[in-house]
């Protein structure tokens, strides 16, 4: 099994999830987090100071898929994210060891 990372810009989220969810993924959790990559931050003028903002808005997924599944989630997830210009985010793939589903006890990718 491997966990998929994703940090992608905010207002591509209910893009990627349609997208996820017409290759049948079900289970994702979505956070709202702060960071910079490349694109350093920009700065704003609020009234009539200039700041610069260096931690940008972006959404991070994470899921978890069997083996076999992984390249077809990684391409769905990457096209449905991707504008073209900076900041468009990151994934990262992590092996799993082990998952448990709670409610019943259900082990490995039975569990997903």
């Amino acid at each position: 099994m491997k966990k998929i990372e994703a940090i992608i810009q905010p207002f591509k989220l209910e893009e990627v999830k349609e997208a996820l969810k017409a290759i049948g993924v079900d289970g994702m959790t979505v956070s709202e987090v702060r960071g910079h990559g490349r694109q350093k931050g920009h700065k704003e003028v609020y009234r009539g100071q200039e700041y610069q903002v260096d931690l940008l808005p972006k959404v991070k997924l994470e899921l978890v898929v069997a083996d076999i599944r992984l390249p077809e989630v990684v391409q769905t997830i990457t096209q449905a994210a991707r504008t073209g210009k900076i900041g468009d985010g990151k994934l990262f793939v992590y092996d799993v060891a082990e998952a448990i589903r709670i409610r019943n006890d259900d082990r490995g990718e039975s569990a997903l």
